[in-house]
């Protein structure tokens, strides 16, 4: 039998706010200003499902970005990611205008819990038959815990020790449904099967949640579960758990190395890595020639504002750096201080080989609201597609999740441009496979039972390599 020729994904990175995850964005000519509109997610959701896309995907914080001076001024008078509305409501929005695309938006573990997100995400799931997926974060600052009734967010590994109770108990709810339970039986009078609806009962050290769930089983048995940990506690979490995973790969020797490593930390944790997919966050700039390109680039590039960097670097990191010299190089104790995304911290300290980075350092560096905070594809559609097929055949990642420069046209662009030329090259399909999620990203239907026997596999496997 012949075997399947290898296809990359494909997911729209969007935001359920004024701009996308370039906070300039809004600023360009070519953005729509509706954005607090169903309508404005619905264009660009017939746009996605038109190009084939996998999934659009919800990137969500639970705070402005408010860190920098401990002040919101400049974040609301500049628009740096100051709208921030709930991604599930907008997804069911776009639901309403699609039938192929997968839907996935971010929820988290340390200010929610586990019945809330089990049943909203399973919701989802049944009124979208079978397209939901979950990003799975631990939330980054003091802000968001501020919003939440605490003073202080949790210390990073702690994050993810509740994380991992919160999965257990949120895949836990979505198990006490076995398949055959509903019957519906109205000449019997039976509803469904009490023996195949059990009560969780779960009692651990975060989180006591009784049950019985009260949401079924959907068409593809229940949401894809998406995380983007990047530390090494976070590449842990997401090799545990996750089913597809988001990365930030600035270069293509970068990339091969990292996709690697995460292959092999999917496989020690006894997973077949292959069932695995790894996407790259990147920007596509594309023009009917290079030159075109350039100049859409340079114009979209000349958006950006020095006060977007400092805002979101002192998000990310939750910490200030207000009234710190630029350019002097921060203390051990500042930096050990950083409670945040560790990975993000962790990447401008081996980007720049310094121990000790300046706060321009972390600007020049991280390119954090640049357009070259990701990698940037720009060019012809000869040109993109060479490119991202290069990354793609070359060990890089399993796919792309792609954030605009400007909405709806980046998205309308690429699908106008990119898709045909990757289609044509065999890399990119052409239609959707099923109509589920899983089934067009070619995961398996969990049955009820599977997580829990994959887990204790895979706790089987830690403990014999622990004790050889």
């Amino acid at each position: 039998m012949q075997q399947k020729k290898r296809q990359m994904s494909l997911i729209g990175f969007m935001q359920a706010q004024n701009c996308s995850t370039y906070p300039g964005s809004w600023r360009h000519a070519a953005t729509t200003p509706d954005f607090l509109t169903p309508e404005y997610y619905q264009r660009i959701a017939r746009v996605l499902e038109e190009g084939k896309f996998h999934m659009a995907f919800f990137d969500d914080r639970l705070a402005m970005p408010d860190i920098y001076s401990g002040d919101h001024t400049d974040t609301v008078k500049h628009g740096i990611r100051a709208v921030k509305m709930d991604p599930v409501v907008v997804l069911s929005a776009m639901a309403a205008v699609t039938t192929k695309l997968g839907l996935g938006a971010t929820y988290s573990t340390t200010y929610y819990e586990p019945y809330h997100v089990a049943r909203t995400f399973a919701t989802l799931d049944l009124m979208t038959k079978g397209r939901a997926a979950w990003n799975v974060v631990t939330s980054l600052n003091d802000s968001e815990a501020a919003n939440f009734g605490s003073s202080k967010h949790l210390e990073h590994d702690q994050r993810y020790e509740r994380a991992d109770e919160f999965l257990e108990a949120t895949l836990g709810h979505w198990d006490t449904w076995q398949e055959e339970a509903l019957v519906i039986d109205k000449d019997k009078g039976l509803f469904a099967h009490p023996e195949k609806v059990k009560r969780l009962d779960h009692r651990g050290t975060y989180f006591n949640s009784r049950g019985p769930f009260t949401v079924p089983r959907s068409p593809q048995g229940q949401p894809v579960l998406i995380q983007a940990g990047q530390s090494g506690r976070g590449k842990a979490f997401a090799a545990r758990w996750a089913e597809f995973i988001f990365v930030v790969y600035p270069n293509l020797d970068m990339a091969k190395k990292q996709y690697a490593e995460m292959k092999s930390v999917i496989a020690s944790e006894g997973r077949d890595p292959n069932k695995v997919q790894i996407a790259t966050a990147c920007y596509v700039v594309v023009g009917e020639t290079d030159e075109i390109a350039r100049q859409k680039m340079a114009y979209a590039d000349a958006l950006a504002k020095d006060e977007d960097a400092l805002a979101l670097i002192c998000e990310v990191l939750n910490h200030d750096f207000a009234g710190r010299d630029i350019d002097e190089p921060i203390n051990d104790e500042d930096m050990k201080a950083v409670s945040g995304w560790r990975a993000f911290r962790d990447r401008v300290v081996m980007l720049s080989g310094k121990s000790n980075p300046s706060v321009r350092d972390f600007i020049d560096f991280s390119k954090r609201a640049k357009l070259k905070e990701f990698n940037v594809f720009v060019g012809s559609p000869t040109t993109v597609a060479d490119e991202m097929e290069k990354w793609f055949v070359e060990g890089g990642c399993d796919g792309f999740v792609i954030s605009p420069t400007h909405t709806p046209g980046s998205y309308e662009d690429f699908v106008r441009m990119v898709v045909p030329e990757l289609q044509r090259r065999g890399v990119f399909r052409k239609d959707y496979q099923g109509d589920t999620l899983r089934e067009n990203l070619g995961l398996p239907y969990p049955k009820s039972g599977d997580w829990l026997r994959d887990q204790q596999a895979a706790a089987q496997l830690r403990e014999a390599a622990e004790t050889a």
